[in-house]
């Protein structure tokens, strides 16, 4: 008959009949699976994304993925359907060990936002175990004279399995002597003990044969046995003694090798061989111990010969047995523990549970970048671990939970000054003297449309030629923008304006590209003389942004205008001018007068005259700034009575255009002069005479009263004068009668060279003008006062009516054109 023992207080619990059980529950919001260990690669653990509140679509938008803590990948998440699946075989006593609880922490990451989850698998033991013994085959010796009760300690089984799969009852197989007792050692632990229940007799029976059985509490019930051979010996009736049962002590785990660790002492009561005692571990002592500690057999002192690891095992249990020289042997046991105290030997490590994710730069404060987790290989106080940033970053640590932390922004970012952080993260534990450890995270930080493109000059001026060829380049503008990508690309367009009541596309255009600016056509100073353009230049943005610059365009004057004869009239008009002189003028008498007029302006309007051909040169001469025609001497009789005279007018512009006017001069005998000097009226004048004069007084008249009108107004409206460059400029403000504020007068008095001018401009720039001129010669020893049309030097039939009836005595011209 088989007997059988069992261990005491323990109960059976109840066993998993299927191939697995699921259940997941959630305390203090984690979510928390149990599953058996061993399962089949695919086998389900739970719909992750239905306890976690998420649907289908988001596991593949949000791109869900599960970390292990624990370093290798156990789980896999099915993306079509968002269940948890087993991705590797799981070995329970590989992952825990004799550890009661095994539970494997995951942590599910979540991106757009940036989220983090932490669950647990918890895995339940499945008896796949059989118990073990150290020692297949155990020799025991004893003493024939051994008492009946005595004791005699067995190896334990050893299963790794735990809890109700663990070793739960031993068995002796039925024998005439021995029988099996439990004893309780230490923490509930169970070993079996041989007992003596008859007395032995070498004589009669020296070996005997045991078989002990170890089983488990699993369903099927696992077992493992060994072969206990027992010798009878003669009688050595004393045991060695231990002084304690149990010795313990602690070492840090830095302790260096060869280091004395405790001395364990026993005494045997026998003489001679018999009391002499050595000290060994036990047989069942496993590499694990005999690799790090040694024993001296003659002292018991036990020495430390291998580097202690607390990370890798917190204490050591081992049995000592000692054991006298007689015959039989007698040996005793005893136990030591010792334990290793944790040293502040392992540096905090920080880990990242995700790629850190790159930023907006308007991201509100408080948004997620990266995960991270921190975590130390030591205990208690060197375990805790605090991380930190560096000051002044915009970025801070959010912590979750089980040293998880969130990196969120601090504060504004603004990617045009700082487009990347390195962010260096400081782990610290609180070990004496404390640990630390640094890891870089980069940060990007993406671009918003957030600058406008800004021009190089809020304004620009350009001086253009007239008569340019058209499609030529009048400038290029050029703007930039401080964003990224697109947001920087920038485009450049003309907003439409008028100018002279047409659109100012209508003159140039640009490249949307560059921002180089071509005209349209030629452009003439006479009809143009300053317009503007505003271009915008616009990003590519979402929403673009854009700003504005003004290009002011200024027209320069080219000599494309030749002179033009305004009288004589019948020269003006292209006819040879006919005069008449007596033959008793002096020298110095004056003759007639050429006028001439030039629509250029500035150098281009000098007008300077030349005598080119006459009948006889020496009896005439020409003023080169009045255009007036003299006598060089008093006329003989020897002179032809028709002269003939070829005047050139040049102007002084580059290259010089000129005319000529053809003036045929009659001298007749007893021709009183025609032309009555203002300052020496004649005492009887003809009946033709009065009537010249009347109309020169007439004319004087009327221009001195007009001219005399004109100034005493441009006085009035004058607000600022210059004497030393001779001009003065005034701008109409808002009156009650004026309906235009944006027109303006301008008065400007031109000295330079001989002709003296002076400018008057009213109107807008922008809108029709009109201007007056009038001119002074300082050489002219007369004056008078001309109406002309600049506009227009081929029209003069109205002028000239009435310069047929006076002879001029200066250059005073009147200028007035109206610019349409």
């Amino acid at each position: 008959m088989t007997k059988t023992m069992r261990i005491p207080d323990w109960r059976w619990q109840a066993l998993w009949w299927h191939h697995f059980f699921l259940l997941w529950s959630t305390i203090n919001g984690q979510t928390r699976y149990s599953i058996p260990e061993e399962l089949e690669r695919g086998s389900v653990v739970g719909n992750l994304a239905k306890d976690l509140g998420l649907g289908l679509s988001e596991i593949f938008d949000r791109k869900l993925r599960v970390a292990s803590e624990a370093g290798k990948q156990y789980f896999s998440v099915d993306a079509g359907k968002g269940e948890l699946l087993v991705n590797d075989r799981i070995d329970r006593e590989a992952l825990c060990g004799q550890s009661a609880s095994c539970v494997i922490p995951l942590q599910v990451v979540l991106e757009n936002p940036l989220n983090l989850h932490r669950i647990e698998v918890e895995i339940k033991d499945i008896n796949d175990n059989s118990p073990e013994f150290n020692t297949r085959e155990l020799s025991l010796k004893i003493a024939e004279s051994a008492a009946v009760g005595t004791r005699f300690v067995l190896e334990s089984a050893e299963d790794a399995d735990v809890g109700s799969n663990s070793v739960k009852s031993f068995m002796l197989i039925k024998n005439e002597c021995f029988a099996l007792k439990m004893k309780e050692v230490e923490e509930g632990k169970m070993v079996p003990e041989l007992v003596l229940e008859k007395p032995l007799d070498r004589e009669k029976k020296a070996f005997h044969q045991l078989l002990l059985t170890a089983l488990d509490g699993g369903n099927p019930v696992r077992s493992g046995t060994s072969q206990i051979t027992v010798t009878v010996l003669d009688n050595n009736d004393n045991f060695p003694v231990f002084d304690k049962n149990k010795y313990q002590v602690s070492l840090e785990e830095n302790t260096v090798k060869d280091t004395f660790v405790i001395k364990i002492t026993a005494t045997d009561a026998d003489e001679g061989p018999n009391g002499e005692v050595e000290f060994s571990f036990g047989s069942r002592t496993p590499d694990a111990v005999l690799s790090v500690f040694e024993i001296n057999s003659v002292t018991g002192e036990i020495f430390l010969r291998a580097a202690l690891d607390y990370e890798k095992t917190t204490s050591y249990k081992i049995e000592v047995t000692a054991k006298d020289k007689g015959s039989p042997e007698m040996e005793s046991h005893c136990r030591v523990q010792i334990d290793v105290v944790d040293v502040n030997d392992n540096s905090p490590e920080i880990v990242l549970t995700s790629e850190s994710q790159p930023v907006r730069e308007d991201a509100p404060s408080g948004s997620v970048v990266a995960l991270l987790n921190a975590r130390d290989l030591d205990s208690g106080n060197n375990s805790k671990v605090t991380l930190q940033l560096p000051k002044g970053s915009p970025f801070t640590l959010k912590p979750s939970f089980s040293n998880n932390y969130a990196l969120v922004t601090s504060g504004a970012l603004d990617r045009e000054s700082v487009s990347q952080y390195d962010i260096e993260v400081t782990a610290t534990d609180s070990g004496s003297p404390p640990l630390s450890s640094k890891k870089m995270i980069p940060v990007s930080i993406t671009d918003v449309n957030d600058n406008p493109p800004v021009f190089s000059q809020r304004s620009y001026n350009v001086y253009l030629k007239e008569n340019g060829v058209p499609g030529s380049i009048l400038y290029s503008v050029s703007a930039s923008d401080l964003d990224f990508g697109e947001n920087a690309k920038v485009s450049y367009s003309i907003l439409d304006s008028r100018v002279q009541d047409v659109s100012v596309s209508s003159y140039v255009y640009i490249n949307s590209d560059n921002g180089s600016i071509y005209s349209m056509h030629s452009f003439d100073y006479e009809k143009l003389k300053v317009f503007q353009i505003q271009v915008q230049a616009k990003d590519q943005g979402s929403p673009s942004l854009s700003s504005n610059a003004t290009v002011h365009v200024f027209i320069l004057d080219q000599n494309d205008n030749a002179p033009a004869v305004i009288y004589p009239s019948s020269a003006a008009l292209g006819s040879l001018s006919h005069q008449r002189m007596p033959r008793s003028a002096k020298a110095g008498h004056l003759v007639t007068k050429v006028t001439a007029v030039d629509a250029d302006s500035g150098h281009n309007a000098w007008i300077s005259y030349k005598l080119a051909e006459a009948t006889d040169a020496s009896l005439f001469t020409v003023n080169r700034y009045t255009g007036e025609v003299r006598t060089k001497r008093a006329v003989s009789e020897q002179d032809d009575s028709s002269q003939r005279l070829l005047i050139e007018v040049r102007d002084d512009g580059e290259p010089v255009q000129s005319a000529t006017v053809a003036v045929s001069i009659l001298l007749e005998d007893a021709l009183h002069e025609p032309i009555l000097d203002l300052r020496q009226k004649a005492s009887e004048p003809s009946k033709k005479t009065g009537r010249i004069t009347l109309y020169l007084i007439l004319s004087l008249a009327s221009v001195s009263v007009l001219s005399l009108l004109t100034f005493l107004i441009l006085a009035v409206k004058c607000i600022r004068s210059s004497r030393s460059s001779g001009s003065c400029c005034t701008r109409r403000s808002d009156c009650d009668d004026y309906k235009n504020p944006n027109r303006n007068l301008q008065i400007q008095l031109n000295t330079d060279g001989p002709i003296k001018y002076v400018e008057v401009l009213g109107g807008d720039m922008l809108s029709q003008s009109q201007s007056f001129r009038s001119c002074m010669s300082p050489m002219s020893e007369y004056s008078d006062f001309t109406l002309i049309k600049p506009s227009s030097t081929t029209d003069f039939k109205e002028v000239i009516s009435v310069l047929d009836a006076s002879l001029p005595d200066s250059t005073w011209t009147f200028e007035s054109q109206q610019v349409s």
